[in-house]
């Protein structure tokens, strides 16, 4: 199984490797696109603790660390709007604090 999760609109090309910086992607999705790729993600969850997110033009490999923080937003001003938040954490990869 590959640790690659695609949007739906993947396709094989040159991407741009984000691995450093500052890089926001918005993207509307169908029920069943949205579906498929929360079930590939999920499907990477279980399978470790790295994956790819991609899209055509882009792709973002991350190594993360227990734990998923999942934030839950619920707003009724203007419409209804219910948003869910995952944030995946880097590994620490600092030296072990002591005292000597």
């Amino acid at each position: 199984m590959s640790d690659r999760v695609n949007f739906p609109d993947d396709r094989t090309s040159d991407r741009r490797t984000i691995t450093s910086g500052f890089f926001e992607q918005e993207v509307y999705l169908s029920r069943e696109e949205t579906a498929a790729f929360l079930h590939d993600l999920a499907d990477q969850l279980e399978a470790g603790t790295s994956f790819t997110i991609s899209a055509s033009e882009w792709e973002i490999p991350f190594d993360y660390s227990d734990p998923v923080e999942v934030e839950i937003e619920f707003s009724e001003q203007r419409e209804r709007e219910l948003e869910i938040e995952l944030e995946f954490t880097e590994p620490s990869g600092g030296d072990e604090l002591s005292v000597r």
